[in-house]
């Protein structure tokens, strides 16, 4: 069973907004067996919107669609729908009290061109977007459903989840689709590629590989789809343990989480600690643990310091080691990863200090060049890295191998 899901906007189109609905829609529907065939943005223009329909319905028995179902004239999906199943237009009354709750609840005046939000195509099933002034729209032509949602992602998701995929699961028998992802870093694709090479060629017809590149980083993901949920998940399990075992030292975790994830969750498994020393990568790695709920349990603090005075007062790192061999060094990197476990008194503590970019490159130190440094439970481990690329590039590469050094200390202090 094939979908397709077109997100209408120009907004996107231009870069002002990042399309993040198609991407959970996706996931959403490969959860319930049915695939995507095809993701398309179209701009605000009827034609263009028309176009994507008749060519959608071509290609999936299921279109999405998500965006232009504001009150005001540039939004011009529910019009454009109405021209393109050759309908005409009718109040909702149901809609309408909706809308009027609304604007009584929050004590604003109710205008024409808010009624209209109750004017819908006089084919379509009707569904209530309980968060919303625009409905939801269900059109069933010539053995293709269409679905018209607003582009605000929480009223999309709350609609998707209490409406169209249970509803979508009720139309259809769709079959099992069965996910396992495997989460490397500090391996290269190719090299990956050649250490599993035989178990990938004795794969089952029903099992795919994909392999899922990121900086510093490589998923693996065993997809399987068929009618026996059982023996799906027996026989993918089955071939995500022989690659495990074959690139163990590199293996995150079998599950489809952020490395930052699988880290807080284990070190929370082990009740240990963590702080952070920020140079290079100016509070990008507190970001990325910060962004988890929970993660306080395990992340206590950090510290971005730039400057050498703030090295030196915040994370104690000596005058001398600073002069002689500078920031971006060994000794420093060392030094901040000691002085942030001492200052924030956690278990453990990870330290950055590089040069990302674009400027202040040398001939012995060139832009790129990383020191990060890992310290917990009487160890220092620190490694020099030599990154390629521009400075977004270098901050993220440089966030990975720090959250990696972390993860592998950790497994060696503390083995499973």
């Amino acid at each position: 069973m094939l979908a397709e899901i077109i997100t209408i906007g120009d907004e996107i189109l231009i870069g002002q907004i990042v399309d993040t609905n198609s991407a959970w829609m996706a996931k959403q529907l490969n959860l319930i067996g049915m695939k995507v065939k095809q993701i398309t943005s179209v701009s605000d223009d009827a034609e263009h919107i028309m176009q994507a329909l008749s060519e959608a319905r071509k290609r999936a028995e299921v279109v999405l669609i998500t965006g232009g179902l504001g009150p005001t004239k540039d939004d011009i999906t529910k019009i454009t729908l109405a021209k393109y199943f050759n309908m005409g237009f009718r109040r909702d009354e149901q809609t309408l009290k909706h809308v009027e709750s609304i604007f009584e609840r929050f004590k604003k005046p109710m205008l024409d061109i808010n009624k209209k939000q109750a004017d819908v195509p006089d084919g379509c099933l009707v569904i209530q977007n309980k968060n919303g002034t625009a409905p939801c729209m269900w059109f069933e032509h010539q053995g293709t459903i269409f679905v018209s949602m607003p582009g605000v992602p929480f009223e999309m998701m709350y609609l998707m989840d209490d409406e169209i995929l249970p509803r979508l699961k009720k139309a259809f028998q769709l079959p099992v689709i069965y996910h396992k992802t495997i989460l490397t870093v500090n391996i290269g694709e190719s090299f990956l590629a050649q250490e599993i090479e035989e178990i990938e060629n004795s794969l089952p017809s029903f099992i795919k590989l994909a392999y899922l590149p990121k900086l510093g980083q490589l998923r693996l993901r065993l997809s399987a789809s068929g009618e026996d949920e059982v023996l799906l998940k027996k026989e993918v399990d089955h071939y995500a343990a022989l690659i495990i075992n074959k690139i163990k030292p590199f293996v995150v975790i079998d599950q489809d989480l952020p490395l930052e994830k699988a880290l807080l969750d284990l070190m929370e498994s082990k009740n240990i600690t963590l702080s952070t020393a920020e140079s290079c990568t100016g509070g990008y790695i507190a970001h990325l643990i910060t962004q988890h709920p929970g993660c306080s349990v395990v992340y206590q603090g950090g510290a971005v310091t730039y400057s050498y005075e703030l090295k030196e007062s915040v994370l104690g790192v000596s005058k001398k080691t600073l002069d002689r061999y500078g920031a971006v060094s060994e000794q420093t990197v060392e030094e901040m990863a000691l002085g942030a476990l001492a200052h924030f008194k956690t278990d453990y503590a990870v330290a950055v200090s590089g040069i990302a970019g674009p400027d202040g490159g040398t001939e012995d130190k060139p832009v790129g060049t990383v020191w990060i440094a890992v310290a917990g439970e009487g160890k220092v481990k620190a490694k020099l890295f030599h990154f390629a690329g521009k400075r977004l590039q270098n901050i993220e590469r440089s966030a990975v191998a720090a959250l990696g050094m972390v993860l592998n200390l950790v497994r060696e202090n503390r083995p499973i």
